[in-house]
């Protein structure tokens, strides 16, 4: 028997479907799905088999030292028994094992783990590799007639990055969660990746809460000619405005008779984007109102069901084995894409853009197939074809996929820039303007839409009427706070994290409650955090340290050095960080317990003036109360889940309120009419005297007990 393994069952139901010519029979091994067909049967896995932990004894947080858990021996415990078991049973008759999990460094040690579990059971099965970057018909048949060895290097990269962030991730977040006296769901959480990250977003706060905003005017002027308006400003940020006033004197005095000082036109050409890699993706993701995460997953299930190229990719050159002529044909079958293909096909070379990113890995994220949907012509079906039809957000992240395609092979867009200079009173205004004479790669990458500003035919020594001029205060700017998708890219530059991995250490800060908002605002609580460990720890903060561990994880992947030397350097330079932490414990722990004071803050209390802390009993129930309880009893009850997060508002009723929002509150009852929000993420629970009030009317009226 040929046992054929995949990482999630979606791949092991399409591989099986196009392997059988979708004969395939559905057979269950001990609860898991598999795939038969000419002595063949194909698995999909649920992700990691195994993942590393500390022995039971060092479980306990309050009696164990963190420093001891540096040089601790891991054990690897399986997640899945069920798939064990699978895997085990299906061992015992495999004459060969193909792995066909993700081509990456996760997926190969995902492949890896399920190798090691057959090879205990069988230890002479043969086994080899599929390589793919797309699930359709053509690559998984090509990739099974020629498949090739395991990267076992490339899954010892992963091993290492996995023991690596375990050992950092465990002993640094126990340090300050002790430290703080914060345990259970309130655990100060601190890792390898994640700090640099955070330090990021809170040096851009830092920048904005220091910035001293400066006073400046400009000269706005609306011009009439006989072909329309347009308008034009003095070229000058005047620092005071008595001078914006003389120049405007002297513009006035000349209003009637300016005079058109100089025309300049230029032909303006503007490329078409380059290919999708992962962050390129993610921040034109960002654009049309997808978080990374949910872009990331959504990406996935499209790669699975057959739709796109692996999603995980740092290329953004297209292989020479890509039928680029075949794909665009394809995508004719969708009649909103119909025309722009068209116009594309009837070139007589495609030359696509390039990026200056070049991997062998995997191809640029494109479409490989035409899904099933209301936005495409005819029925998808046949084992190669993709399943099911879409729903509006796969649609849209599909859509943007397959629209960057095709920008990659159209051509610039044509722009008209004109500068015009008007000459009034000795002062000169300035009109820009700028039309689209062709729109090329516009037509079809509609997100990268511009606006056109037009200005009417003019002539050199034409006199204008100045209709209305006035000078316009303003004032500098802060920097603007960072989107998570900027965020990605902002790492991507300095080499914090990988293409894998970004997205999800960014969802990990807002569960931590270190961030809240997009773009991302850093709590109190990440502050003080990320100002300790620069002051008592300066090396967790910064990109070089993790960047310089990637670095070595990326030798592991080349042969050059082994997961064992990686692994122990790294231990030797927590050592260090260790020891300089271990002499701060008392300051370190004053801070971050006053921090997290400040992030539990809601108001003042309406009965004495003192702070309102959200507070949770033993049994788990949640409040917020007066902070000079038991003197002030003035409470009020929170709901049950969700994650709290205090907003910046307040509430218009109570101003000394702060309103608050519930994230992830499945099944929670809001509104006035306590609907049930079925998958809403986010509910806006606002004031909380006010619910209460509301709530308290609520019973009031049914005859409840208050």
């Amino acid at each position: 028997m040929h046992c054929i393994i995949t990482e999630k069952d979606t791949a092991a139901r399409r591989i099986a479907a196009i392997l059988s010519g979708g004969k395939a029979k559905l057979k269950k091994v001990g609860g898991i799905n598999t795939y038969e067909f000419d002595d063949k049967v194909v698995i999909g896995l649920r992700g990691h088999i195994f993942q590393f932990d500390f022995p039971e004894k060092y479980k306990n947080w309050s009696r164990i030292d963190p420093y001891e858990l540096i040089y601790a021996d891991l054990v690897a415990v399986p997640i899945r028994k069920d798939v064990v078991k699978a895997l085990e049973k299906l061992a015992r008759r495999a004459e060969r094992v193909t792995i066909a999990t993700d081509y990456d460094r996760e997926g190969e040690l995902i492949g890896v783990e399920a190798l090691s579990i057959v090879k205990r059971v069988n230890p002479a099965v043969a086994v080899d590799r599929m390589r793919f970057s797309a699930i359709t018909e053509k690559d998984i048949k090509e990739s099974f007639a020629s498949r090739t060895e395991i990267d076992f290097n490339l899954a010892a990269a992963a091993e290492a990055r996995e023991i690596i962030d375990l050992i950092w991730g465990a002993t640094l977040t126990r340090f300050f969660s002790l430290a703080a006296q914060r345990l259970g769901k309130d655990f100060l959480s601190v890792g390898r990746v994640q700090s640099p990250t955070l330090a990021l977003l809170v040096d851009r706060e830092r920048e904005i809460a220091t910035f001293v905003p400066q006073k400046y005017w400009e000269i706005h002027a609306h011009i009439l000619t006989e072909g329309g308006k347009f308008e034009a400003k003095h070229p000058s940020k005047f620092s005071q405005r008595s001078e914006a006033e003389k120049a405007l004197a002297r513009i006035k005095s000349a209003a009637s008779s300016a005079v058109i000082a100089e025309v300049r036109e230029k032909e303006r050409r503007e490329k078409p984007p380059t290919p999708f890699d992962t962050t390129a993706f993610i921040l034109s993701a960002r654009r049309i109102g997808f978080s990374p995460k949910r872009a990331m997953d959504i990406a996935e299930n499209l790669y699975l069901r057959g739709l796109i190229s692996y999603h995980r990719t740092d290329n953004t050159v297209y292989p020479a084995t890509i039928d680029l002529r075949g794909k665009v044909k394809m995508l004719t079958r969708i009649p909103a894409l119909k025309p722009h293909a068209e116009e594309i096909l009837r070139k007589k070379r495609l030359k696509p853009t390039e990026g200056k990113k070049k991997t062998t890995d995997h191809p640029p994220i494109h479409p490989v197939s035409v899904p099933s949907s209301p936005q495409a012509e005819g029925e998808s079906g046949g084992s190669g074809e993709a399943e099911a039809r879409l729903s509006e957000e796969e649609w849209r992240i599909y859509e943007l996929v397959a629209r960057r395609f095709l920008a990659t092979l159209s051509d610039d867009a044509v722009w008209k820039d004109t500068v015009v200079k008007i000459s009034a009173g000795g002062e000169m205004l300035v009109a820009r303007g700028k039309e689209l004479k062709n729109a090329g790669f516009l037509a079809v990458y509609t997100y990268a839409k511009r606006a056109e500003q037009k200005i009417p035919p003019l002539r050199e020594g034409e006199t204008v009427r100045i209709e209305k001029v006035e000078i316009v205060e303003k004032e500098t700017e802060p920097p603007k706070r960072i989107s998570q998708a900027s965020l990605v890219k902002k790492m991507e530059e300095l080499g914090i994290g990988t293409k894998s991995t970004r997205h999800e250490i960014i969802s990990k800060l807002y569960e931590r409650k270190y961030l809240r908002g997009d773009p991302a605002k850093p709590t109190e609580k990440a502050i003080a955090l990320i100002e300790l460990l620069r002051k008592y720890a300066p090396v967790i903060t910064k990109a070089d340290m993790t960047r310089a561990l990637e670095q070595e994880m990326e030798k592991i992947s080349e042969g050059t050095r082994s997961k064992e030397e990686v692994v122990s350097a790294s231990r030797e330079m927590l050592v260090s960080v260790f020891k300089e932490m271990e002499t701060h414990r008392t300051e370190i722990g004053e801070a971050l317990k006053e921090a997290g004071r400040a992030d539990e803050y809601v108001g003042a209390c309406p009965e004495c003036s003192s702070r309102l802390i959200i507070r949770s009993s033993r049994r788990g129930k949640r409040f917020i109360r007066c902070e000079r309880f038991p003197e002030c009893s003035f409470s009020l009850p929170l709901p049950a889940k969700g994650r709290i997060l205090v907003t910046e508002e307040h509430c218009d009723v109570h101003p000394s309120l702060l309103k608050l929002k519930i994230v992830n509150a499945k099944g929670a009852k809001g509104g006035e009419k306590g609907k049930r929000r079925s998958r809403s993420s986010v509910w806006d629970f606002g004031c909380p005297l006010c619910n209460f009030l509301r709530w308290k009317e609520g019973a009031s009226e049914n005859g409840e007990e208050k």
